[in-house]
């Protein structure tokens, strides 16, 4: 686990609920190198789809980069992209709702992909999470253990 590093690239994909708060991600954030993985209008798609566009690519780059490298899905709930999220080993997605979930996810969980609900949360309390999320690093010591743990099958 790479610990306590700022982020280097900042993969983001979203279905058609989430296209008008990835835009305004991007927007707001023009300080992050931004790896824009659709998709890219309001028509109608499949989260399941991009969350896995969007971890494959978190895993292949990872295997290359030195640097800490994150993930943002935006679907309506943010719990779909969670939930297909978390199938990739390696991968660990938190849905996050306000800022102390997502410092939480972070701090104690390594998370390296966050899941909004675009249909959930505001512009604003979306910018905060996000914020919270990318610049809370990784405590580790006693959290260590059961993060290696998480990608242990049953």
């Amino acid at each position: 686990m790479k610990q306590n590093k700022k982020p280097g690239k900042i993969f983001i994909a979203n279905d058609h609920a989430g296209f008008p708060l990835k835009n305004f991600l991007i927007k707001n954030n023009p300080d992050q190198k931004w790896e824009n993985l659709g998709v890219f209008d309001e028509t109608i798609s499949d989260y399941p789809e991009q969350a896995k566009i969007l971890c494959r690519r978190i895993l292949e780059d990872s295997s290359i980069n030195e640097a800490v490298l994150f993930g943002v899905l935006i679907c309506g709930s943010g719990q779909g992209m969670a939930i297909k999220a978390n199938r990739f080993p390696g991968i660990r997605a938190a849905l996050a709702w306000n800022k102390k979930s997502a410092c939480l996810a972070r701090e104690h969980n390594d998370a390296n992909v966050l899941c909004l609900g675009a249909r959930l949360l505001n512009f604003e309390d979306a910018h905060n999470i996000f914020k919270i999320f990318i610049n809370t690093p990784f405590k580790g010591g006693r959290h260590l253990k059961r993060v290696k743990q998480l990608d242990v099958l049953p």
